[in-house]
């Protein structure tokens, strides 16, 4: 059985520095992982790239071959990788061994998170494939300065959750950056009165029934909540991991003794 991230998230929510760190992590720790590009549109990388979508399709020849835009051109890719599942995916994974962890770095439109099928049927691949697989959604701190920022994100999310169908892990990306973690805090630890008191002044009388809806929909089912993730401290890299690796089930045959951490990730030793 392998194992398997699939990190999506928002553009510039902090994806591939998010992989560039664990991967870092991993190696301090002695563990093995392996990175996977699934965006045709990508250049740089702050990570050795174990797979690549650019051998098998690239953003700039689509681009230039027919005449598409960035947005349209992506999309283009993405299907063809769709349509390519059985072979080049298949044979990729052929390279890896029964217990292998790939992390999928994938692009950030909003398209494949929401009403297209593409990242679905790639993860029903990666099932037939026998590996476990948890998705990792990132959404920017820096975003949320306002409840109506944090609604959104929390939609998306929940879009996301519904059209894939996995174990979800969602994080707040970017918290070396936070100036105030106090605001923060109040969307750590959501209080849904309060947010909705706080929804309601910013948004016009009409919408109180729908605010009400949403506020209800995320309260009763309890299945949106985020973890911070601040990339200057081990200990947070490695709480985040820790939750990543209970859902896929990773590990939980060896003795490895997990210390508590606080909500920042912080040793509680």
């Amino acid at each position: 059985m392998g194992f398997a991230q699939l990190v999506i998230g928002p553009a510039g929510s902090g994806k591939s520095t998010y992989c560039s760190s664990l991967h870092q992590h991993c190696e301090t720790v002695g563990r093995t992982i392996h990175i996977v590009n699934l965006d045709p549109a990508a250049e740089n990388f702050d990570y050795p790239v174990a797979m690549d979508i650019r051998e098998l399709i690239s953003l700039d020849d689509v681009m230039e071959e027919l005449s598409l835009g960035p947005n349209g051109g992506l999309m283009y890719c993405m299907e063809h990788l769709e349509e390519n599942l059985d072979d080049w995916l298949t044979e990729e994974l052929d390279n890896y061994l029964d217990d292998d962890y790939l992390v999928f770095d994938c692009p950030g439109q909003i398209e494949l998170l929401s009403h297209v099928p593409v990242l679905r049927n790639f993860v029903e691949h990666l099932k037939r494939k026998n590996f476990n697989v948890c998705v990792v959604y990132l959404l920017d701190s820096q975003f949320i300065t306002d409840v109506t920022k944090f609604i959104s994100g929390c939609m998306a999310s929940l879009s996301a959750m519904i059209q894939l169908e996995l174990p979800h892990v969602n994080i707040l990306s970017k918290m070396d950056l936070v100036t105030n973690k106090k605001d923060i805090d109040d969307y750590l630890n959501p209080v849904s009165s309060i947010l909705l008191s706080e929804l309601n002044q910013r948004m016009a009388p009409q919408y109180e029934k729908l605010n009400k809806a949403l506020m209800e929909l995320l309260d009763d089912f309890n299945m949106v909540s985020f973890l911070p993730l601040d990339l200057r401290k081990e200990s947070s890299i490695q709480y985040v991991l820790s939750q990543i690796d209970f859902c896929i089930q990773y590990g939980e045959d060896a003795d490895v003794k997990v210390k508590d951490f606080d909500v920042d990730g912080e040793d509680d030793d």
